[in-house]
């Protein structure tokens, strides 16, 4: 049986055999039964990491020790409020800095807790824990933006939509002309992917001609 640890773009942590291209990290979240409790976040750290570094190796949901989540892509771990790990994703992270400052303004390049609490207030609906969205013409969204689309997340890339599921993307979509949609990706992830942010997305997101 799956455990509970792959996450939707929507911020969601279910149980899912699909493993994806990307781990991350929110804390502690299980038990020694390798079960989830009612938290789903014990630090404002929500950060995007590789599947393998420096050869570490230990059993998924050890106890005592944060929880390891997986995610589709980069896009859906960034969409869900999540950025890049300085330590086994350095040049991403740095990356991530450089394109966060170009996209959301300031003078010198975030430190990792500013940006983390940017996020941690966009990310999460104080009275309901639950994700925080928000509305925008699509038009004047980055690709690497997810949105909601006949109420089910959908990648905006090369000028498409493209329907999200736990082990791919499905056939790309035509955008709606002029419209306004609801956006799961927090509004300073959007910058950062306008600052020129260029998250790694799975194979099934393909060149599309018309």
């Amino acid at each position: 049986m799956p455990l509970q640890n792959r996450v939707t773009p929507e911020g969601e942590i279910v149980a899912d055999p699909a493993r994806g291209l990307f781990m991350g990290n929110r804390g502690i979240l299980h038990d020694g039964r390798k079960r989830l409790g009612v938290s789903r976040w014990k630090h404002k750290c929500w950060i995007i990491c590789r599947i393998s570094f420096r050869g570490r190796y230990r059993p998924v949901m050890t106890p005592n020790r944060y929880t390891e989540l997986f995610f589709l892509d980069e896009a859906v771990a960034i969409a869900a409020g999540h950025r890049p790990c300085f330590e086994c994703r350095r040049r991403d992270y740095h990356a991530w800095q450089a394109a966060w400052r170009a996209g959301n303004g300031g003078d010198s390049p975030p430190r990792a807790p500013a940006m983390d609490a940017i996020l941690h207030g966009q990310r999460v609906e104080r009275r309901t824990r639950r994700q925080r969205v928000w509305r925008s013409p699509i038009d004047t969204l980055p690709d690497g933006t997810f949105v909601l689309h006949e109420n089910a997340p959908c990648l905006l890339h090369g000028s498409w939509l493209w329907p999200w599921s736990h082990t791919k993307y499905g056939r790309a979509l035509a955008i709606p002309a002029a419209a306004t949609v609801t956006v799961l990706t927090p509004p300073a992830a959007v910058g950062t992917l306008r600052g020129g942010y260029l998250p790694a997305l799975h194979d099934s997101v393909r060149n599309v001609t018309r």
